[in-house]
C-alpha cells in the first residue's frame, strides 16, 4: 500500500506517533511518504527503502501576514499523490493536516482519489479545534475525512461532546516498539547521571504549560529530601527556564540534569527508576507508555486518557492534578520498597507489550485504511469518476 503521512515534524507526541507508525508500516513492506515542513524529529531510519520524505515549502510575501501552511501542504501533497500513486493519506492532527489532506484529495486528477484517514491526538481538538478561529474548519475536516481515529476513548468522547461531532470515531491507541523500549539499560550510562546508591527519576516532554514541569521539580525536591536521587529533564520548550530557576530555588539544581531534546530516549528510560508525568491534560500519554515498556513505573496525574494507559496501583500511581505531595509520597512508596518497585516494573512492561505493541496496534490502522479505501472506491463509483 502507498501511504502519505502528514505530520508535525517537531518533538510533540502527534509527530512522534505519526513517525513511529509510518516506519512500522514501512517495515511491513508498505511504502510510506512523510510530508512535512522538515524531517520529522523521530525519523531516524531515512535509509529504509520504503520510507520517503517530501518537504513542504512556504512562500514569504509581504502581502501575507503569515505562511499559508494549509495551501502549501495541500499543493505538495497533491504532487506526491499523483507522482507516487498514493492510496491513503494519513493526517495526524486535524488542523492543518486533515484540511490539507481533504483539499489535496479533491484537487488531484486520478481515477480514484486517495482515502483520507485523520487521527485526532488531543490539542487539535481540545485547544486549537475549539478556538472560534478554527472551530468550523476543524469540524469540517473531521466530518469530511473517510475514517477518523482518536488515540483514546477519552478523546473520542470529548470530540463528540465538545465539538458536536456525530460521526463514528474509531479508537486506535498509540503504539510502542517493545524491542526498542525495554528494561535493563547500560550500567555505565547510569553512572554518568547517578551514583550507585541513588535513584534516578525522569521526565520527558515539550515543556509547555500543560506539562506542569514545575510540579516535576516540586515532586523531585520532596523525594530527594528523603532518598538520594537524581532527576533527568528531557526535552525543551517555553517553561524550561521556569523549571531550571525553581530547581535552583529549592536547592536541588545540582541534582537535576536538563538534557534538551533528542530523538533516541530509550537508553535513558531504560536506566530510570521512576517516570514523572504531572500534566494537567493528556489525551493519551505516549511518554508514560514508553517508560512502561522500559520497565519503569509511572507517577502521573489522573486526567484525560492517562488512566487508559497507567493502571493505578499496578503499573504506577495516579494523583490529582497539582498534588505534588501525593506524587512524592507515591514515588517514595516505590523507591523505599524494592520488592514492590520490581513488581510494578514487571507489570508495567507486561501491560505495555501486551496491549500497546506495534503488533497489536498497526493492524488496527491497516483495517482503518482498508475501510477508508472501500468508502472512497464506493463514492468514486457513485460519482462516475
Amino acid at each position: 500500500m502507498n501511504i502519505a503521512v502528514l505530520l508535525h515534524s517537531g518533538a510533540g507526541g502527534s509527530g512522534v506517533v505519526a513517525t513511529e507508525v509510518g516506519v512500522g508500516l514501512a517495515r511491513q513492506g508498505h511504502t510510506v511518504h512523510f510530508v512535512a515542513s522538515s524531517v520529522p524529529f523521530r525519523l531516524t531510519e531515512t535509509d529504509h527503502p520504503n520510507v520517503y520524505f517530501h518537504q513542504v515549502e512556504s512562500m514569504s510575501y509581504p502581502l501575507f501576514d503569515a505562511p499559508l501552511t494549509t495551501l502549501s501542504e495541500a499543493s505538495k501533497l497533491a504532487e506526491v499523490i499523483e507522482e507516487n500513486s498514493v492510496e491513503v493519506i494519513h493526517a495526524h492532527y486535524a488542523i492543518p493536516h486533515a484540511a490539507a489532506a481533504i483539499m489535496a484529495r479533491d484537487m488531484v486528477r486520478v481515477p480514484v482519489p486517495p482515502a483520507v484517514v485523520t487521527t485526532l491526538h488531543g490539542t487539535d481538538v481540545t485547544l486549537v479545534g475549539l478556538d472560534r478561529a478554527y472551530l468550523r474548519t476543524t469540524q469540517y475536516s473531521v466530518e469530511r475525512s473517510d475514517v477518523v481515529t482518536a488515540v483514546s476513548h477519552y478523546l473520542a468522547g470529548y470530540t463528540h461532546a465538545e465539538m458536536g461531532i456525530k460521526r463514528e470515531i474509531l479508537v486506535v491507541p498509540n503504539a510502542v516498539d517493545g524491542q526498542r523500549f525495554r528494561p535493563n539499560g547500560s550500567a555505565e550510562l547510569r553512572l554518568r547521571y547517578a551514583h550507585p546508591e541513588e535513584r534516578l527519576l525522569t521526565h520527558v516532554s515539550n515543556f509547555r504549560a500543560v506539562k506542569r514541569v514545575e510540579d516535576v521539580i516540586h515532586t523531585f525536591a520532596e523525594v530527594s529530601s528523603e532518598v538520594g536521587a537524581r532527576l533527568l529533564m528531557i526535552g525543551d520548550g517555553p517553561d524550561r527556564p521556569k523549571a531550571f530557576e525553581l530547581a535552583s530555588k529549592l536547592g536541588v539544581g545540582g541534582r537535576v540534569a536538563f538534557l534538551g531534546s533528542f530523538p533516541r530516549i530509550e537508553n535513558l528510560l531504560a536506566i530510570s527508576d521512576l517516570f514523572l508525568l504531572p500534566s494537567s491534560e493528556e489525551s493519551f500519554g505516549l511518554a508514560a507508555l514508553e517508560a512502561m515498556a522500559s520497565g519503569v513505573p509511572v507517577i502521573a496525574s489522573r486526567t484525560g486518557g492517562i488512566p487508559e494507559v497507567v493502571v493505578d496501583g499496578e503499573t504506577g500511581y495516579l494523583c490529582k492534578v497539582g498534588d505534588t505531595a501525593g506524587m512524592a509520597n507515591a514515588a517514595l512508596t516505590l523507591l523505599k520498597n524494592s520488592e514492590l518497585h520490581g513488581s510494578f516494573a514487571r507489570t508495567a512492561r507486561q501491560r505495555a507489550v501486551a496491549v500497546f505493541s506495534e503488533q497489536k496496534v498497526l493492524p488496527l490502522y491497516l483495517a482503518a485504511y482498508e475501510r477508508a479505501l472501500s468508502s472512497r472506491v464506493r463514492e468514486a463509483s457513485l460519482s462516475g469518476r
